[in-house]
């Protein structure tokens, strides 16, 4: 079984959906859906390593300050 990663030290440098989803506390399908969106409407920049999604650490954590900055314009 594998363990869910609770805190941003803690994430790898590159990751799957699925750490986002679980750090987040969100599901997978759902981080797909961001990563279809483009960043210009609140998407999370991601890329493809064959047909595997990927996120840099530093792109989430860029897309999560801009969630709060849209959330207290609002």
């Amino acid at each position: 079984m594998r363990q869910k990663i609770t805190t941003l030290e803690s994430l790898p440098d590159i990751m799957t959906p699925q750490h986002v989803a679980d750090y987040l506390g969100i599901s997978r399908r759902r981080v797909y859906e961001y990563c279809q969106l483009k960043a210009s409407v609140g998407g999370l920049p991601s890329f493809k390593i064959g047909e595997s999604r990927k996120i840099e650490k530093a792109s989430l954590i860029q897309w999560i300050e801009a969630q709060k900055q849209v959330q207290h314009c609002s």
